[in-house]
């Protein structure tokens, strides 16, 4: 007898919960962004609001330097004085809240599938891998439009997004951690893993660029590239092409250029052959933002309706899979985060 609730469409709750684990086993490899900032996981019930929340202390003047795009801790300078109490600091922190979106899209298909295929069951398996596929090329778009609106921009040439038409190189790579290191902006020393449980794994400590694939060739002709293979005892992150000093380059057709936004082409990839593309790299430090991660329970809902007679459907000829999930992502402190706009060689 098919079940009669309606959360899940026409499969039990157990049966969903299969679906949603290999619905996220399929789409949790290709998100590569939710690895590398604070998470929220979506509770179960509670609340459309995704906040994060920065402590810092507050030396007594009610706000913390950071605020201003400092983001040096204060320091303990005067001696202490025998048996006197010092001032001391508070606690303070800073919320950061994001409201989250609900997406979703679903497949069709038709009675005829349902009673001639082979093996219905496996078929329905491979709609929920192929959901989860775009699930995840979804939400990781999400997730990139918002990292690529961050203000701390730096331009491989010029000054705007006009007059780019060079590559990205290691003069630029070292000017932009340069400006990570001088705001203080911790590398990043932990990541998710590849599994739809959340848990984090230590990593070597490092900035984060993302890149589209085609910068991948001018990345690797910088100087000082070394490939994954020829890591030592780091484990590559899918994706991930290589480090250049402590800088790690992970790749994704997401992060997709702006065609024919650059300068005079030459060289240069370009959609028109005129102007140049324009790539953004994102570089990113720890704790430059915050997502909704796509792990969890409560973050996905798959459902399957059976062909079934209706009023719409009277002959029971159509059936739909699924799937639905919530997301969100903020930037936390733009100088934690810099945008690189660069051309890409031919």
């Amino acid at each position: 007898m098919a079940y009669t609730g309606t959360t899940y469409g026409d499969i039990t709750p157990r049966q969903a919960a299969y679906s949603v684990a290999g619905f996220l086993a399929r789409a949790i490899p290709n998100m590569t962004i939710e690895r590398f900032g604070q998470s929220f996981v979506v509770p179960t019930n509670n609340t459309q609001t995704a906040k994060f929340r920065r402590y810092f202390l507050d030396g007594g003047t009610g706000s913390y330097s950071g605020e201003s795009g400092d983001y040096s801790m204060p320091m303990a300078l005067t001696p202490l004085t025998e048996g006197v109490t010092p001032v001391g600091k508070k606690l303070a922190s800073k919320d950061y809240t994001v409201q989250m979106q609900q997406y979703g899209d679903f497949v069709g298909f038709t009675d005829v599938i349902q009673d001639t295929h082979e093996d219905y069951p496996a078929m329905l398996k491979e709609l929920m891998n192929i959901l989860g596929d775009e699930a995840a090329l979804t939400v990781e778009t999400l997730r990139f439009n918002v990292l690529k609106s961050g203000t701390n921009v730096f331009y491989a040439n010029g000054a705007s997004r006009a007059a780019v038409n060079t590559p990205v190189t290691l003069e630029l790579q070292r000017r932009i951690t340069r400006s990570l290191k001088r705001q203080n902006a911790p590398m990043i020393t932990s990541a998710l893993k590849s599994s739809p449980a959340y848990n984090t794994q230590p990593i070597e400590a490092s900035f984060i660029a993302l890149v589209h694939p085609d910068v991948e060739n001018d990345i690797r002709d910088m100087d000082g590239f070394i490939s994954t293979k020829h890591y030592a005892s780091v484990t590559p992150f899918p994706g991930e092409l290589g480090s250049v000093e402590d800088v790690r380059y992970i790749r994704s057709t997401v992060f997709e250029s702006w065609p024919d936004a650059g300068g005079a082409a030459g060289d240069m990839i370009s959609t028109t052959g005129t102007s140049a593309d324009v790539y953004p790299i994102i570089y990113l430090a720890r704790d430059a933002f915050g997502s909704v991660v796509l792990r969890g329970k409560s973050v996905a809902t798959i459902m399957v309706v059976q062909p079934k007679p209706s009023s719409d459907d009277p002959l029971a000829q159509r059936g739909t899979a699924g799937w639905k999930l919530w997301n969100a992502t903020v930037i936390l402190q733009d100088a934690f985060l810099v945008r690189a706009e660069v051309a890409a060689s031919n």
